[in-house]
């Protein structure tokens, strides 16, 4: 894995590597901060935010019972969120930061890839392909781990670099266990490298050396498989990927820009189909194509495919693309005198500038609140202006009450009537609800209702399979009317609407006791099953038209 073309020695050479890195890690810190505080998180981001703000002992009791995939995540997120911050925008600023920094250090390490493994001017073109590239700069603004685990790959790639190379392997290790742990799914990096080493024909005491650390990696990560096992509703919402998945997959690796597509992929085919393949197509091709391949084949029997969960694979296109535009100038003529090539450099410089002037648009749409499925802050400002001092709240379903978790402060007016035992205090992401007896008397005890729902909630026949879940459903339906002139206020993804309860000629009579609410109501898990759709009448289960994702994974 060694060979490269040569290289000027001395100081030049120095500071052209240097700068090689230096720059795209600039370029993706920028375009990371750029448009940062969007004003509004969505519902994983949520989940983030009220997680990382519990106690340690509380966030290690919910990774036993939901998301222990993320947990190494939200403890690292617990201790970022204790940096002294006032206000929900500094908090989104924190919750997003973290990715920030680490899609800087992924584009620094592909470039540091490219300079090592080609030659300066492949590691400067493909990282700041990979710093411009909307996917990476989607996630380099999310609050989850995403990002963090692509730098912790790329970080891992660069390293079995160099321990062929003759430096040791327990870096290698360390870095693949990491971010393993960060997300399990990220092990599916192992396999690429096999085939990189098979590829480079190492010698069998280097690869005993890679299955020991290897082996390190995967008993480290193990626990997390074990317990993540038993959470694989989580990712229930997830279906087999189809082909449309794989050319979607191929659309956000290569940038999402129609015209340079085929300019893209035809510069992987030139690296690719190259004589003698290159070490850094040795290392890049697998990288690339293996990840996305095999978790799409294993979902095939166990749905576990997301294009998040293979961000980090993404790094191996830039790779390859800057390779291939390497080999097609680097044919040019005096493209090899010193002015030739300053001159080739500039020249993919300026097609990578101008790749970028053509996701601009992209960039600006992605920072959009509303280009997310739903908008918590948003909603959780209505709840602050809407709500009055002792206000009884409904949400519709339980996980509906994710942005009166996130923004507590925006619904401390209100009482939340379904709420038994809260989050923090159950080991649950979204706390336990009363049963339904004591729901249907806290319901009877009220006149006055806001109902904060999930839209299909509000337009389809949804019949839920929590005896819970569908005895808030009725009483609404049956008992309450929406306020005229209408309270109902819609944003974000959610609808606030407020309702009353009808005069006793127009429905059901009151049935239960009035009187004070007692203290200490909480929230709720969200039913285990899918809501079905369909009447209480009929009892016919049809999907609603739009069901939440039922975990955070």
């Amino acid at each position: 894995m060694s060979e490269r073309p040569r290289r000027p020695a001395g100081g030049a050479a120095g500071a052209a590597g240097v700068l090689a890195v230096a720059v795209p890690a600039a370029v993706m810190l920028g375009l990371g901060l750029w448009g940062l505080d969007r004003g509004g998180t969505w519902r994983d981001e949520a989940v983030t935010l009220q997680v990382a703000r519990r106690s340690v002992p509380q966030i290690w009791r919910l990774l036993h019972e939901v998301d222990a995939v993320h947990g190494l995540y939200y403890l690292f997120m617990h201790a970022v969120l204790a940096v002294p911050g006032s206000g929900a925008v500094a908090d989104e600023v924190l919750l997003r930061l973290p990715s920030v920094v680490a899609g800087s250090a992924a584009a620094g390490l592909v470039a540091a890839l490219g300079s090592r493994l080609a030659r300066p001017r492949v590691g400067l073109w493909a990282g700041l392909l990979y710093a411009i590239t909307p996917m990476v700069g989607h996630y380099a603004q999310e609050g989850r781990s995403y990002a963090l685990v692509a730098a912790g790959a790329a970080g891992a790639t660069l390293w079995l670099a160099k321990a062929v190379d003759g430096r040791p392997w327990w870096p290698y290790a360390a870095l693949v266990a990491g971010t393993g742990l960060l997300h399990e799914l990220a092990v599916l990096m192992l396999p690429a490298h096999a085939v990189t080493l098979a590829l480079a024909r190492v010698a069998r005491r280097e690869w005993g050396r890679w299955a020991a650390a290897a082996g390190g990696a995967l008993l480290v990560v193990s626990p997390l498989v074990l317990v993540s096992g038993r959470q694989a509703g989580q990712v229930a919402w997830l279906t087999p990927p189809d082909a449309g998945a794989a050319l979607r997959l191929l659309w956000q690796f290569t940038g999402r820009a129609d015209g340079a597509l085929w300019v893209y992929v035809g510069l992987v085919v030139v690296a690719a189909t190259a004589p003698r393949r290159s070490a850094l197509v040795r290392v890049a091709l697998p990288l690339a194509v293996l990840p996305p391949l095999l978790l799409m084949a294993l979902s095939q029997v166990r749905p576990m495919y997301d294009d998040r969960y293979v961000l980090f694979a993404l790094a191996g296109a830039p790779l390859l693309a800057a390779a291939g535009a390497d080999r097609l100038l680097g044919a040019l003529p005096r493209a090899g005198t010193a002015a030739g090539a300053r001159a080739v450099t500039l020249v993919g410089g300026s097609a990578v500038a101008l790749a970028f002037v053509g996701q601009l648009p992209l960039y600006r749409l992605d920072r959009d609140p509303g280009r997310r499925p739903d908008n918590l802050t948003a909603v959780a400002a209505l709840a602050a202006r809407e709500l009055a001092p002792g206000d009884p709240v409904v949400f519709l379903p339980s996980i509906g009450r994710r942005p009166a978790l996130a923004y507590p402060r925006a619904f401390r007016r209100g009482r939340d009537l379904a709420l038994k035992v809260p989050g923090p205090a159950s080991g649950t992401l979204y706390g336990v609800e009363a049963d339904a007896p004591v729901l249907r008397r806290r319901l009877a005890a009220v006149d006055r209702l806001w109902v904060v729902a999930e839209p299909y909630v509000l337009r389809s026949r949804w019949y839920p399979g929590d005896p819970a879940e569908r005895l808030k459903l009725t009483v609404v339906n049956e008992e309450f009317v929406p306020r005229e002139p209408r309270r109902e206020f819609v944003s974000g993804g959610t609808v606030l609407r407020l309702y009353v309860r009808r005069p006793a000629a127009a429905g059901p009579p009151r049935t239960g006791p009035a009187g004070p609410f007692p203290a200490g109501w909480s929230s709720a898990e969200p039913p285990r099953v899918a809501p079905p759709a369909g009447g209480p009448a009929t009892g016919s289960r049809v999907s609603p038209p739009a069901l939440p994702r039922p975990g955070p994974w």
